[in-house]
């Protein structure tokens, strides 16, 4: 029978040598895994992580093992490519950093063994990821196990996968079960045993076949999503004369969807709208070697802010979270890491994450579209071979899997005209109207334009969000990166997309800040910020709760702002979000009013003077929190960006006129301010059709988004397209903006 034993403890570990020892070493770090050389360099700014090789070495006496026929090493993560070499001789090397191998390892296996494994995260034009807004950490970050199985044994040597895919099909009120195993090894009179017990443990089906069987499950209980996550489990017992000699077994869930145009996502039979969040599964302090322990953390925050989906970005994530999904009742987006930037040389291992994420992933029936790429078209949506190389794995999930649809997620720039569009069955954009440049209510015109150009192809949001650190002001404007901007963007994005029964599904980017070590903004450096949670998970933000109000039906109140304490003003805006339908806010006790909101949003104006004691009651839950009255604005709520020419608060304001404070839409509105900015950032600006930063070509979008920014945050990004502004060269402009009067409001 099968034993899999844990390879996890006491490893040497090094990053300062270049070539793997002949001996145990003496002088390396030991860890134990999983374990990532990135943990803190990948997190803290400069884009200065650790990217080569780390040597990985363990010592094995096989008297350790089980006897078996067979030995299999096992490597869950290893990112991004991986030589294994057992008493010096190498035996396989994989690229793809987020699937599991394996290796035979039976004929090289002595007495004593020196296992060393080389993991190289460094850059390539051969392996995906190589360019994206995350840190690729380094290491062997998931589990390591040896396998040992009978000469014949459900195979382990295709693509990682488990050797046995479960295909439901609903018949009515009966399911028809095809379970298909692989056998390596096989022997004449060797037979298969299948059987499928409910969630109770109970046999409700059962047969005995070769490789193949159909067996029937009357009365089926449907997995249905959040509401009836239920689940069914099929086992495979290799027979050889009545004996088993290996096992293996697999959970899966009946259940029926379609993606409709008009309708969303619709879950046997019934409409299950699709709102939730995306996930990054690294962590402050750990980078990606998660423990099981962190992955339920996040399910269980998930689960709190009521999210019935959640994309699964921008890799294949740890199997233990994906069983958690089928638990949950989560519905699943699943995606491989082809992102950002297309390389001609790398089109196999597209093909080959592609197949790794199918085959490991294909029994989770959480898992509803299979992810092609994310924001692949930066540089141009008419390459011939980017758009060969995504029909060609569009071709290739249908192939693999009959039952699954495939999505992409669509950089907002990309012209909805484009073919690119039409190559998956369903789409989502990206889009960040509202903190990349444009305004919060071009958000749902942009997907109703889209609907109506094209009514037959499901439309969603793949990513929306923005930026949210520990700083506040009553003031909240764009790229402020307060959490009261966060908050008002993301009750602006829940009205909107929420209310438009079309969307197949919309997620927020992102549920966690993460690590991004070429960022350097928001004041804290190596991260994204954009997270409805902290990055230790320690702190929910305001957004978070705005989130769980249109969707838990666990019912609470949240009182907004409770790390924005010292105020200025005579009378502050006081936000609570709840689910229930009215509000009481009391301040030192004296009620200021009930109020109700059918947006789950509920505003109240608050006297401020002196400490004031603040109590949101709804039903029989109540928050609470402080406000003070301040003469002077707390300077330690007011963002300081590291190494920035110019800070907002540094720019004089003259009333009544422009500064580099206002955005340039409003400037190039009057034929002054058009003259004054061609003068300078006119002559940098690219023009329509030219590339702009990040290889994005600008477009129509493109230029309508920019006349949404700041001319300081302008001058910022230009920076990242190695166009520098002094200071003297902002103060000037500035100066001359000071004299140009602002048009009356109409």
């Amino acid at each position: 029978m099968r034993s899999v034993i844990n390879f996890n403890a006491k490893w040497a570990f090094t990053k300062m040598v270049n070539e793997v020892p002949s001996e145990m070493p003496k002088n390396w770090e030991w860890v134990n895994l999983p374990h990532s050389w990135n943990a803190i360099d990948g997190q803290d700014g400069g884009n200065d992580y650790f990217r080569g090789t780390g040597y990985y070495a363990k010592a094995l006496d096989k008297m350790d093992l089980p006897e078996a026929d067979r030995y299999y090493l096992e490597i869950n993560g290893a990112n991004s490519s991986a030589d294994v070499y057992v008493n010096g001789q190498k035996l396989t090397h994989h690229d793809g950093g987020y699937s599991t191998f394996r290796v035979d390892i039976t004929d090289v296996l002595q007495r004593d063994n020196l296992f060393v494994i080389a993991v190289d995260n460094s850059a390539n034009d051969r392996v995906y990821p190589q360019v994206a807004d995350f840190t690729f950490y380094g290491g062997l970050y998931r589990n390591v196990n040896i396998i040992c199985v009978n000469q014949s044994h459900f195979d382990l040597d295709y693509f990682g996968g488990s050797g046995i895919a479960v295909t439901p099909e609903i018949v009515g009120a009966d399911a028809k079960i095809n379970i298909k195993t692989y056998i390596s090894n096989t022997k004449m009179g060797q037979k298969v045993a299948y059987t499928i017990t409910d969630a109770n443990g109970d046999v409700v089906a059962t047969t005995t076949a070769e490789d193949e069987a159909v067996l029937e499950i009357k009365d089926v209980h449907l997995w249905h999503g959040k509401k009836d996550p239920y689940l069914y489990t099929a086992k495979a017992e290799l027979l050889e004369d009545d004996k088993v000699i290996d096992a293996v077994s697999t959970r899966f869930g009946c259940r029926t969807y379609k993606i409709d145009p008009e309708n969303g996502f619709i879950l046997n039979g019934e409409e299950y709208p699709l709102r939730g969040v995306s996930r990054h599964q690294d962590r402050w302090g750990v980078g990606n070697a998660l423990l099981p322990e962190h992955h339920k953390e996040d399910m269980d925050l998930i689960c709190e802010v009521g999210a019935t989906t959640i994309r699964l970005a921008h890799y294949q994530h740890d199997q233990y979270f994906y069983d958690l999904c089928d638990e949950r009742g989560l519905v699943i987006w699943a995606e491989i890491p082809y992102i950002s930037q297309h390389m001609p040389t790398a089109r196999e291992n597209t093909i080959s994450q592609m197949k790794e994420l199918i085959i490991q992933n294909y029994n989770h029936p959480s898992i509803v579209v299979w992810g092609l790429s994310n924001e692949i078209t930066m540089k141009g949506d008419t390459d011939p071979d980017l758009l060969e190389n995504h029909r060609i794995l569009n071709d290739l999930c249908h192939e693999m899997d009959k039952t699954r649809l495939t999505t992409m997620a669509a950089v907002s720039p990309c012209p909805t005209e484009s073919p690119y569009i039409q190559i998956p069955d369903v789409v989502s954009y990206n889009h960040y109207f509202g903190w990349y440049g444009g305004e919060t209510d071009m958000n749902g015109p942009w997907f109703d334009n889209f609907h109506k150009r094209w009514p037959n192809i499901p439309i969603g949001c793949s990513e929306y969000g923005c930026e949210a650190l520990n700083w506040h002001t009553s003031n909240p404007m764009q790229g402020d990166y307060t959490e009261e901007y966060q908050a008002y963007y993301h009750e602006e994005l829940i009205k909107q997309l929420f209310t438009r029964k079309y969307m197949w599904a919309t997620h927020v980017w992102n549920m966690f800040d993460f690590g991004a070590d070429a960022r350097s903004e928001g004041g804290e450096n190596g991260q994204n910020h954009k997270g409805l949670i902290t990055f230790d998970r320690k702190y929910k933000k305001d957004a978070f709760y705005a989130y769980k109000a249109w969707l838990s039906d666990d019912p609470f109140v949240h009182l907004c702002g409770k790390r924005y304490i010292d105020r200025v003003e005579e009378v502050t805006k006081v936000t609570v979000y709840s689910n229930l339908s009215e509000v009481e806010l009391f301040a030192n006790g004296v009620s200021l009013g009930k109020k109700t909101a059918e947006d789950h949003f509920f505003y109240f104006d608050v006297p401020n003077a002196g400490e004031t004691k603040l109590v949101a009651v709804a039903g029989d839950f109540k928050d609470e929190g402080i406000i003070r009255k301040v003469e002077k604005f707390n300077e330690e709520y007011r963002l300081k960006e590291k190494n920035a020419v110019l800070n907002w608060f540094d720019i004089t304001e003259v009333e009544g006129h422009f500064s580099l404070n206002d955005k340039i839409g409003d400037i190039f509105s009057t034929l002054q301010g058009k003259m004054v900015m061609m003068g300078l950032l006119g002559k940098l600006l690219p023009k329509k059709g030219e590339k702009m930063m990040g290889g994005f070509e600008m477009n129509d979008t493109m230029m309508q988004m920019m006349g949404s920014f700041t001319v300081l945050r302008i001058s910022g990004m230009i920076g990242t397209m190695g166009v520098n502004l002094s200071k003297e060269d902002l103060l000037d402009l500035n100066a001359k903006l000071n004299k140009i009067k602002k048009p009356k409001k109409k």
